[in-house]
């Protein structure tokens, strides 16, 4: 904290924090007679909304006592902000701001002004001057008088009778530090520095070691010290000697030449007689264009790498404090890792880059970190790049904000992040122009183009309104419809990466937008963009948040008639994810975090983690590693027919994975984990790829895997007595190729493809085994291919549990009735016992069971089992080998932490310690999205340093299972083509009729019947809340929106028991199809419920609605009735019908079925 002094006298420490929406209300309070004249009249929540940088000063009781509010265009309207420089005569489109607001407590006014435009400086190392436009009748009041200097115009210029200008340059608050070589006698000023941040350093070496460097100087190994006032304060050490060929080994350097000089017989495409394929690496990095460099001298005797990682390893260890992210650097996006067939150019110029070997400096002048550049690049002349190596688990630090990230391959073992520098870069001299009345922008270096831009006007934006959370990072009030654009192509040089955010920030202003929105589309076929609407992939990506999809109403347009919401809202269009840039978002700090984060599973929870992770705004994983068998989900096209095979979680569906577009920020490695080195801290894939890590996430699950028959003799009638004291066992011999285990939509793709080559158009039998619900979807898929049903045999060995899987006699009735109708022949209670193989080894022609009675055979043309779901062999053994606990499956405790601190795992995969005695609850019983969403949730701390900590639970809760809330889901298509859903809550199966007999089990409302295809079952337990729903409908189902009436109580659902008592409720799919129920489904609903919650704890409506009133039923807001009407002539108090009367207005687009009005009390509200 900063110590201010008042004017009179009083001292008060002061911090400084970006200012906030909420701190609008606090600015009226400071306001005094100066500002008007000074600034004019000020909408301040507008201008927040529209600023580039706002600061506000805080003392220590977290009281704001000054404010100000920066944008890079001129107050006062005085000309268009796409021409201020030409206006100005001059040219500083990078590091001029204007400030269009100050406030402050007048009698610290002084004070805070100096402090504030110090931190300005301090936050915005590029900014060199602050300007200030001002009535020419009118003076500075309090406090910027001393800050600001009046500009001379030029001569003969009008504007001085109107305006002043008034400018503040930096070298008056923050000055650039001065560079020169190091000397022994800084020696002195240098070692207190070194001690606070280098411990290791201090261990390791003597203490002398740094007067070593500066002593052994010469035309390869420099050092130089930076200085403020004659005191330095900063030390670097750097080498011209670098093992470039190492380097290579381990980064794609493609985008930098190499790193080496260009030459004559560089071979940097594939030649045409190689028969190496090429390999479409979709890069961000990688999209962008190459450069040239110029011919310089050669040096001989590179300098080993591995001495060069050991300086630096112990030098970033150093702890850097108030560090403010301001880059964000591109990373690669999506990586398969088949590097054998990947083609690596060919360098045979001289290296082209020294190295930063030891770096340090003091944390009051962390942001003047670039100034070295200026002076070390004169060093070395004939290089034009300079490189450092960070360890993956340090965080960025001011200097290498600036450097671009080079990415990595995912399968490098290389235990460092590398960062260029180019020459180049170290001049501020960008420049952009505008290009065509389309509005094309490009950026320009020393008269050079080294970027371009292609913005457009967003047509759609009520759709990306209703359709994402965009209203997390602006508020529409404040934006006209022209001032969002669509940035439909962005290239920039990759030297000059670190400029994007400036790149950004003028074409905001050129282009006179405030926001701008970056949709990706999905690639369905790899390497091509077959969606018309496809954007180039641009490496401003990263620079940019992603924008969470919403939820959407699934609308019965045909019941809403007239009041169903516009075409904008409802309208169906290829799913996007959406990512967001807007003026207030370009000067925010964003945290990199750099660990290795190597997910192991491309499950729910797996996809649940990776997403929440994606989708934090502040923070940047540049690391994040999925090992998937298959790779990423949701490479088909939407509706594949083959995706019915397998019984849906609905955690996820197509428009989800479009909209998530994981393969933008995620390296994925095709092939299955076969090894854990815990010590060296890898994975193993597929027995030959090691992809390293520092935290390891296994979500693998539980697959289905091939069982080994009996091989009890048939011969002499065996029956399912002999055989069932045996356990299962995983079959170990050569897997027949028409035995099929399906476990996600890769398999099932190929196993339709095989059908549809092999079987459909041929004779022969499909034997279907096992007992799970995949087996009642396996079966209605076959029917749908135009399978006979006869030529289906469907057996189900002997239950494990008293538990069947659908767990409804009357849904089984109408399912076994239906299989019956197709022809289906089912067998139960029947246990594999052989399979047998005709001429083809390969293939099983028979296969033969026993029974409780006799055995029988089958022939077979193919076998789908579904009998065995267990942990993967492959993924047992390597947990085995890396001796983590597995006591039948992986074991974790509370916090998902296995008995390595860095390898955490979670879903089907894993149970709780035997230490907490709850064996039968695993994350089996649990939402997997929800597991997911905590995995992620739990180790955030361990990266996001805005974080609080959380306070230790009690001792005596330690020994207790968390008990996750959110609801189990199951659906599919059954036979005859029966739409099934079963919502839940998290429970250990019970047979639904032992649970219909307990006495207070709540209310079953029941409405259909299952074999006429409209069975609708609601259970309502005891507390009146809807607990289970259970759909068997032939006509298709609006499953988000019977998820939401999940958790609600039945009153909030038009008095739902109220009405099923009274008879007046005869078909539960009607019913919630009604206007009313439009709300409900909405995704801010519950934002209502909440408000509403805090209203009924207050004591306002205590006073309102007395405790011994009669109880009376709550009044829904009715489609018919205007609000306006209910909140005052209606028994809901109006603090209560207030809310929902705004949420109403607020959400018109996408619930018009409602009539709207205004609260009661609030004179002139309206939409």
């Amino acid at each position: 904290m900063t110590t201010i002094t008042s004017s009179i006298g009083r001292t008060e420490a002061v911090r400084p924090r970006r200012t906030e929406a909420r701190d609008a209300s606090a600015f009226a309070s400071l306001f005094t007679r100066f500002t008007e004249d000074v600034f004019g009249r000020i909408d301040v929540a507008y201008l927040l909304e529209k600023s580039t940088f706002a600061l506000t000063l805080c003392n220590e009781k977290n009281e704001a006592i000054a404010h100000a509010i920066f944008l890079d265009y001129p107050n006062w309207n005085i000309t268009d902000q796409s021409n201020w420089e030409s206006f100005l005569n001059k040219n500083y489109p990078l590091n001029t701001l204007f400030m269009h607001l100050f406030v402050a407590k007048e009698e610290y006014a002084a004070g805070c002004s100096q402090e504030i435009i110090r931190r300005a400086f301090i936050a915005i190392p590029e900014l060199q001057f602050i300007l200030l436009f001002i009535p020419a009748d009118e003076n500075l009041g309090p406090g910027l008088d001393g800050v600001f200097e009046k500009m001379m115009t030029a001569p003969g210029s009008a504007v001085d009778k109107t305006f002043t200008l008034l400018v503040c340059p930096r070298h008056q608050h923050h000055p650039q530090l001065h560079i020169r070589k190091a000397r022994l006698e800084d020696f002195d000023d240098l070692m207190p520095i070194w001690t606070r941040q280098n411990e290791i350093l201090k261990e390791t070496h003597s203490e002398y070691f740094l007067a070593d460097i500066i002593a052994c100087q010469d035309e390869e190994n420099q050092a130089v010290v930076c200085e403020d006032g004659g005191t330095v304060v900063g030390f670097m050490s750097l080498c011209s000697q670098v093992d470039i060929s190492l380097l290579r080994e381990s980064f794609d350097l493609r985008l930098f030449h190499g790193l080496c000089k260009p030459h004559p017989e560089d071979v940097l495409e594939v030649p045409k007689e190689s028969s190496i394929p090429e390999v479409d690496v979709c890069s961000v990095s990688q999209r962008v264009m190459r450069f040239s460099n110029c011919d310089s001298n050669v040096k001989d005797k590179p300098k080993r790498l591995d001495q060069l990682i050991h300086e630096n390893q112990q030098i970033i260890t150093m702890e850097l404090y108030d560090v403010i992210h301001t880059d964000f650097h591109a990373s690669p996006s999506f990586l398969e890792a088949e590097e054998k067939d990947t083609f690596h150019p060919i360098y045979r110029g001289a290296s082209n880059a020294f190295c930063i070997r030891l770096f340090c400096i003091d944390e009051k002048y962390e942001t003047r970190s670039l100034d070295f550049l200026h002076y070390v690049f004169k060093l070395f002349p004939d290089k034009d790049f300079c490189i450092i190596l960070v360890p993956h688990c340090v965080p960025e630090f001011y200097l290498i904000q600036s450097f671009v990230r080079v990415a990595p391959s995912c399968t490098s073992q290389f235990g460092h992040e590398l960062y260029v520098f180019h020459r180049n870069c170290a001049y501020d001299a960008v420049a952009l122009q505008d290009g065509t009345p389309v509005q094309a922008f490009v950026a320009e270096v020393l008269d050079q183009i080294v970027g371009i831009s292609v913005v457009r006007d967003e047509m759609d934006i009520v759709y990306i309104q209703t359709h994402y959370n965009i209203e997390d990072f602006i508020h529409f009030n404040y934006y006209q419809q022209e001032e969002h654009g669509e940035l439909y192509h962005f290239v920039l040089n990759p030297i000059f990466r670190h400029y994007t955010k400036h790149f950004l920030k003028e074409i905001l202003r050129l282009a006179h937008k405030s926001s701008l929105f970056y949709p990706v589309y999905p690639q369905y076929a790899k390497g091509k963009f077959q969606n018309p609407f496809a954007h180039s992939l641009t490496s401003a990506l990263h620079y940019m948040v992603p924008v969470r999809p919403r939820r959407q109403i699934v609308y019965p347009l045909e019941e809403l008639g007239i009041n169903a919401p516009s075409e904008q809202v409802s309208k169906d269009q290829p799913r996007y994810s959406l990512n967001h840039i807007n003026r207030k978002l370009i000067m925010e700090s964003k945290v990199s975090v750099n660990s290795r984060i190597v997910v192991v599973g491309a499950s729910d929870v797996g996809i649940s983690f990776l997403e929440t992770l994606v989708f934090c705004p502040h923070l940047k994983f540049s690391n994040l590693t999925l090992i998937s068998t298959h790779g990423l989900p949701g490479k088909d096209l939407p509706g594949s027919k083959h995706r019915r095979f397998l019984i849906h979680s609905h955690c996820f569906n197509d428009e989800d994975y479009a909209q998530m577009s994981l393969c933008s920020w995620v390296n994925v490695v095709v092939g299955k984990m076969t090894g854990i080195n815990r010590s060296a801290k890898y994975v193993v894939v597929s027995k030959e790829r090691k992809v390293p890590y520092d935290y390891l996430v296994l979500c693998t699950g539980q697959n289905y895997q091939v069982l080994s028959p009996t091989e009890a003799d048939i011969s002499t009638f065996a029956t399912n007595k002999e055989v069932t004291s045996k356990r299962p066992q995983r079959y170990t011999g050569k897997i027949p190729s028409n035995h099929f285990t399906l476990n996600d939509d890769q398999d099932c793709l190929k196993a339709m493809e095989w059908l549809k080559e092999n079987f459909i158009n041929s004779e022969g039998n499909i034997i279907v085994y096992g007992n799970t619900i995949d087996i009642y979807t396996t079966v209605e898929t076959f029917l749908s291919l135009g399978i006979d049903g006869s030529r289906i045999h469907l057996v189900q060995p002997p239950l494990s549990s008293n538990v069947t899987c659908l767990n409804n006699n009357e849904i089984e009735s109408a399912v076994q009735e239906a299989l019956s109708e197709a022809g289906v022949s089912v067998y139960y209670d029947s246990i594999l016992a052989q399979w047998s193989k005709g001429d083809d080894p390969d293939l099983i022609t028979r296969a033969a069971f026993t029974t409780n009675r006799k055995p029988f055979q089958l022939q077979c043309s193919a076998f789908f089992s579904f009998a065995y779901k267990r942990v993967d062999y492959e993924t047992f053994k390597a947990v085995n080998d890396a001796c983590l606990v597995f006591d039948g499956k992986l074991v974790i405790d509370t916090e998902f932490r296995t008995n390595d601190v860095s390898i955490r795992a979670a879903g089907p995969l894993t149970k709780y310690s035997r230490r907490y005695y709850a064996d039968e609850w695993t994350h089996s019983n649990f939402n997997s999205k929800q597991i997911g969403f905590e995995l992620a949730a739990s180790m955030l701390s361990l990266f996001d340093p805005t974080l609080q900590p959380f306070s230790k639970p009690p001792e005596d809760t330690d020994s207790l299972i968390p008990m996750y809330k959110g609801c189990k889901i199951q659906g599919g298509v059954l036979p005859r083509g029966y739409n099934y859903l079963h919502i839940s809550k998290p429970e250990v199966p019970i047979r639904l009729d032992l649970v219909l007999a307990l006495s207070d089990h709540g209310t079953e409302i029941v409405t259909g019947k299952a074999r006429d295809g409209n069975y609708f079952r609601m259970h309502i337990n005891k507390y009146s809340m809807v607990d289970s729903i259970t759909c068997f409908s032939k006509e298709p189902l609006p499953a988000s929106n019977y998820i939401c009436l999940y958790g609600q109580h039945e009153r909030l659902l038009n008095d739902l028991s109220y009405r099923w008592d009274e008879g007046q409720i005869t078909d539960l799919y009607s019913y919630f199809r009604e206007p009313w129920s439009m709300a409900i489904y909405h995704d801010r609903f519950i934002d209502l419920q909440k408000e509403l919650r805090q209203i009924l704890l207050s004591e306002q409506v205590r006073e309102i609605a007395p405790a011994d009133a009669p109880e009376r039923p709550p009044t829904r807001l009715s489609p018919q009735v205007p609000p306006e009407r209910q909140t005052e002539d209606s028994p809901v108090p109006p603090p209560l019908a207030a809310p929902a009367v705004r949420y109403l207005l607020r959400h018109g687009a996408q619930l018009p079925m409602y009539a709207r009005g205004r609260p009661a009390g609030e004179r002139g509200a309206g939409r």
